[in-house]
């Protein structure tokens, strides 16, 4: 994962030295002021990329009253998919967001069925699923329309959930409008904010509210950080590819009820089970179960609780059906534990079924399909059968110990420059831009943040994750990679 970081006015901001001491953060700073960068430049650059987990901003409502839109809106790009009618967001629903120097992760809830339960078994579904993995809730209600049945039946869920909520009332086009959004007072989840979130109206108050209930950093505190806690593993993939038979097999019991019918409910919270010695947290995503008549809006409902159980762990293990061949929803599952952050595992179940045919062709699809994740340890098991259930917790401790890999920065810049003289970067324009420095600013995952005399290309910065991988490990982690790009007044200082 690589981006840009982008000069902002953060400068009235406390900085964070990130995973760096203060002596080295210190020696760190000499250098860069010696390259000529501009320190407050440099020094946000650090404070962004050494951020842990970030809080969690769920946006909830019933159909239609304009949540793609207005997360649209929050996240500042056209990302989640707007139609004017229900049921027509799919696949990603986290984004990350920023507003006032601050940043955080926004869950979509959108997909919407009408299905057999009733529109409102699925609005609380889908609540409840954004809500758990949620800090903070945005409530959206059309203050056109104004409360309904359906609507108060979410206000009852997010007051059982006890987490802080912002109301919206959307599609406040003017001042007569807002009449209309006062009456939703009623709800009694304290004021309304009047929001155009088609035209942009409002949204800034509604965002400085948000800022004020949304916490600094995520509730959870992963087990490897606290006293004695558990690790928290997340137990993903797409319906019935065996995770309840896995979980029931590595806990040694029936814990999970393992069922083939459809359904859209929840098992039961968290399982603390014994494995390998240890004592691990399984935040369980087994139960949704896959409906022939309404295919895209369970596989939604899946993608949802997928979304939830990653932002609550610290190692994602994602099980694939080994029978089958490797689908476009296995990816997009891999995909949102890698955007995420969050240690990787991939377990090829029921391997005990293959033939030689079989594991040749999905050797290939694996070489194919999910090269961009070859760094990820792999586990081929038998869920029925207990096969290499052993393999498991060595490679969710491998996962773990390179998510948390640190380099020094002082062992990383002489690699730096090991690499940039063996291997410059392509001559464009005439120019050839060098990698000058950089440090490792964060860890779970790393984060590294490199300076540079110009624009680093795609395929360069792709090269130095390769590298980095090679020289140093981070077997089972994503790697963020920031650039910083030093600004043609900055000349080097002599």
């Amino acid at each position: 994962m690589n981006d840009d970081i982008q000069p902002g006015d953060s400068a009235e901001h406390e900085y964070d030295h990130g995973a760096l001491g203060d002596a080295e953060y210190a020696e760190f700073m000499e250098l860069a002021a010696e390259e000529g960068f501009d320190i407050e430049d440099v020094e946000g650059a650090i404070e962004a990329a050494g951020h842990g987990p970030l809080p969690v901003l769920a946006v909830v409502g019933r159909p239609n009253v304009g949540k793609s839109t207005l997360v649209n809106r929050i996240i500042g790009r056209r990302e989640a998919v707007v139609e004017d009618r229900p049921g027509v967001t799919r696949d990603r629903v986290t984004y990350e967001a920023e507003w006032a120097g601050r940043r955080f992760k926004v869950v979509d809830t959108g997909g919407w069925e009408q299905d057999v339960l009733g529109i409102d078994a699925s609005v609380a579904a889908q609540a409840e699923y954004a809500i758990e993995a949620a800090d903070a809730v945005v409530f959206v209600v059309d203050a056109k329309v104004g409360a309904t049945d359906t609507d108060e039946a979410v206000v009852r869920l997010l007051r059982k959930a006890g987490k802080p909520v912002v109301l919206c009332a959307n599609k406040v086009d003017g001042p007569s409008g807002e009449a209309d959004a006062a009456y939703l007072w009623s709800l009694g989840l304290g004021e309304p904010h009047p929001v155009s979130a088609l035209h942009g109206r409002g949204t800034g108050d509604m965002l400085d509210a948000v800022l004020e209930v949304l916490p600094d950093a995520p509730r959870e505190t992963f087990g490897g950080t606290g006293i004695g806690g558990p690790r928290r593993i997340a137990l993903i993939g797409r319906p019935n590819v065996g995770k309840s038979s896995l979980l029931n097999k590595v806990a040694g019991e029936e814990r999970v009820v393992v069922n083939e019918l459809a359904g859209t409910t929840r098992d039961p919270v968290d399982e603390i089970i014994e494995l390998g010695g240890k004592t691990w947290k399984f935040v369980d995503t087994a139960g949704i179960r896959k409906r022939v008549h309404l295919q895209q809006g369970a596989d939604y409902y899946a993608s949802l609780r997928t979304a939830a159980a990653v932002e609550k762990a610290e190692v994602a293990v994602v099980l694939i059906d080994a029978s089958e061949s490797i689908s476009v929803q296995d990816q997009r599952i891999i995909t949102m534990a890698v955007e995420a952050g969050r240690a990787l595992v991939i377990a090829y179940n029921k391997w005990d079924t293959l033939d030689e045919e079989r594991r040749y062709y999905l050797e290939r699809e694996i070489e194919t399909e999910l090269g961009q994740v070859s760094w990820a340890p792999r586990v081929n098991v038998s869920a029925r059968t207990g096969r290499h259930m052993e393999k498991l917790v060595p490679a969710i401790e491998t996962a773990l110990a390179g998510w948390e890999t640190r380099v020094p920065t002082g062992r990383l810049n002489a690699f730096l420059g090991e690499l940039v003289s063996a291997h410059p970067h392509p001559i464009r324009g005439g120019k050839q831009p060098r990698i000058l420095f950089g440090t490792q600013a964060g860890t779970k995952p790393p984060r590294f943040v490199l300076f540079a005399s110009g624009f680093i290309e795609a395929g360069y910065r792709r090269f130095i994750e390769r590298r980095l991988r090679e020289e140093f490990g981070f077997e089972g982690t994503p790697i963020h990679i920031s650039v910083r790009v030093r600004e043609k007044r900055g000349a080097k200082k002599k």
